[in-house]
């Protein structure tokens, strides 16, 4: 065998392999022979014909095809093995000629990262502030909820909840016919097209109305955009929302005190949820700056598998069984949905690749303790009836290993976050862990 590699873009290196006319013959008779004791051929006993006879019964081809698939790869391996190639995934193989063999492969071996200085980075949170409009944007919501409806004898305004008999039709085939149908007239409202809550305006209990909507073409079911949809209605109930009065009254049956109290506990919670935001988003941009200032590169399967596993994580999240299923949903191909997702897969596979040279960089380690700690977290997140079930499935060793890389992530983030925030030593707490984790071991 003869063997040339060159380093290629993409962390790829690139193996030219050709086999010896001996090495070629002898996986030709070894086809020969698994092939022989499988075929009938007329005036020979079932394996007793010669390898001349059976290839005119199924072709040169056919035999060349069965050796090549032992031979390929038994000289691949021995070619990274030469050539001390360590591969990450399975490689790309063409076969440029059959005889002599040679072929091609392009392997995928280790990405490289080099990081910036991302010690030098600095960012801190955005400032939180909580104003009275987001408090009265909750209390107003909470209003709504406790509202009374009450039938009112006058013309359908905005707000009110009104009852409905509905048809509609496209091009004369109905899609709706509801008796009885409970609307609330919202102006935000989509359903069932947008524009309907608004022609419900001014209509009078019992009268009957027809009129037409144009569906917008981005709406979300994709046989209505762009089609002009034909609605019957009649109202035959119209209520007012009449809404509590904002006082201490209002907050008992919130279960506070007093308005005062209701409206603390509102302030913090408001405060304590735009805090995890603006965390969140100095995460976010804490990583942006490491990934503008460092230099990665990487095998493109790493990509191809991202994409495949975003694909798979939204089949799930909109209940469909199988990916083609949502595929055919989208109106796209599936190269366009692929190359949809690319951009959010290059930036996942990235992340990623520097988290992990980071946690190497700050020695962030994680101790058996924390991840039983973790794992107990997930277990006590189950119901009752399925805690036990969940408890073996996470002493897997490759789920341990899973929630093991997943608090990994997450610490690298919070060091990453304590740098860039000016705070380069590590904290008391972290030191500890580290300690744990080689008492661990």
């Amino acid at each position: 065998m003869k063997v040339t590699s060159e380093k290629i873009e993409n962390c790829q290196v690139s193996l030219n392999i050709e086999a010896e006319d001996s090495e070629l013959e002898k996986s030709l008779d070894e086809a020969y022979h698994r092939l022989v004791g499988k075929i009938s051929i007329p005036g020979f006993r079932k394996g007793k014909a010669p390898r001349a006879i059976m290839e005119q019964r199924i072709g040169k081809g056919a035999l060349l095809e069965e050796a090549l698939k032992r031979l390929v790869p038994q000289l691949y391996d021995e070619a990274i093995e030469s050539q001390e190639i360590e591969p990450i995934a399975e490689p790309q193989i063409e076969v440029t000629k059959s005889e002599p063999l040679i072929f091609k492969a392009i392997v995928p071996v280790k990405p490289t990262v080099e990081l910036g200085d991302y010690h030098s980075i600095r960012l801190e949170p955005e400032p939180v502030e909580i104003g009275d409009k987001e408090v009265k944007s909750i209390i107003d919501r909470l209003r709504e909820q406790k509202a009374l409806l009450v039938p009112v004898d006058r013309a359908v305004q905005l707000g009110d909840v009104v009852t409905i008999n509905i048809e509609a039709s496209v091009d004369g085939k109905q899609f709706l016919n509801h008796k009885d149908q409970v609307y609330e007239v919202d102006s935000d409202s989509s359903f069932p097209v947008p524009g309907f809550a608004q022609q419900l305006q001014g209509t009078e209990k019992d009268a009957d109305m027809t009129f037409s909507i144009e569906v917008p073409a981005d709406y979300n079911i994709k046989e209505l955009c762009g089609q002009e949809c034909l609605f019957k209605v009649r109202v035959t109930e119209i209520k007012e929302k009449q809404l509590p009065a904002l006082d201490d009254e209002f907050a008992r049956s919130c279960d506070f005190d007093d308005l005062t109290s209701l409206k603390d506990r509102l302030v913090s919670d408001l405060r304590a949820e735009a805090e995890r935001r603006s965390q969140m988003e100095l995460r976010r941009k804490a990583l942006e700056a490491v990934l503008d200032i460092s230099q990665v590169e990487y095998p493109p399967i790493l990509e191809e598998r991202e994409i495949g596993s975003i694909l798979e994580d939204e089949v799930r999240h909109l209940g469909y069984q199988k990916v083609e299923d949502y595929i055919q949903r989208s109106g796209k191909t599936a190269e366009e949905l692929r190359e949809q997702l690319r951009p959010i897969a290059r930036k996942r596979v990235a992340n990623a690749l520097i988290l992990d040279k980071m946690a190497g960089e700050e020695k962030i380690e994680i101790g058996s303790s924390e991840v039983d700690n973790k794992v107990k977290e997930i277990a006590g997140n189950t119901g009752d009836e399925n805690q036990e079930k969940m408890q073996k499935f996470l002493a897997l060793p490759q789920v341990r290993e899973s929630v093991e890389d997943s608090l990994r992530v997450d610490k690298t983030v919070d060091r990453l976050v304590q740098i860039v925030r000016g705070n380069p030593e590590k904290t008391e707490e972290q030191s500890v862990v580290n300690n744990q984790h080689k008492a661990d071991s």
